[in-house]
């Protein structure tokens, strides 16, 4: 199918390398017969199904057409903008995997608990070292979640201030920044402070 298709864009190539060949009446005759021909065409097809590789040679030329001849174009500037918010979105979206993440192992569950059990004064954070120090593949997400569900404070309160108070002492420092993002015609992600 691939192979195919990059035949079929070959020969378009080729045929349009072959129009620089021939008059500009004989191209003006061409044109003439290609807008009647499409007149009749709008008339019978409602609406057209497009290749990805229609969508580029149409969304590359329309470019050099003028401004009075884009609006006889079955392709509207919306259609233009929407194609290329996709071809953004299909660039950027990850792939899926299956649902839901994988069960964590009984023996990293008692290790998360024993630990916790034996050090009270540990956090979650403070496990998932001990564990990483050991070789076990866990995060420290995974030791919090485990530890919530037990019953066990993942995080146990030290001395020190709480957040609101940390926050009313740091007030006058804190600055406040707005972070964007801007996608680019040719997909490149350009971001914004």
């Amino acid at each position: 199918m691939a192979l195919r298709l990059l035949y079929l864009t070959f020969l378009k190539v080729l045929g349009w390398i072959a129009l620089l060949a021939r008059s500009q009446t004989s191209k003006n005759a061409e044109v003439l017969v290609l807008r009647h021909q499409l007149a009749v065409l709008r008339r019978q097809v409602v609406r057209p199904q497009l290749l990805w590789a229609d969508r580029a040679v149409i969304a590359g030329l329309v470019r050099l057409l003028p401004k009075a001849l884009r609006g006889h174009l079955f392709v509207t500037p919306g259609t233009l903008l929407r194609w290329h918010a996709d071809l953004v979105k299909r660039r950027w979206t990850c792939k899926q995997r299956g649902p839901g993440r994988p069960s964590t192992r009984r023996t990293v569950r008692e290790w998360v608990l024993r630990m916790a059990a034996e050090n009270p004064h540990w956090g979650y954070r403070w496990i998932d070292g001990e564990l990483a120090s050991m070789g076990g593949p866990v995060g420290a997400s995974t030791v919090w979640a485990i530890s919530k569900k037990a019953g066990i404070d993942p995080a146990p309160r030290r001395a020190g201030s709480t957040w609101a108070e940390f926050l009313r002492s740091q007030a006058s420092g804190i600055l406040a920044v707005a972070l964007f993002h801007v996608d680019t015609v040719l997909l490149r992600r350009l971001y914004c402070m």
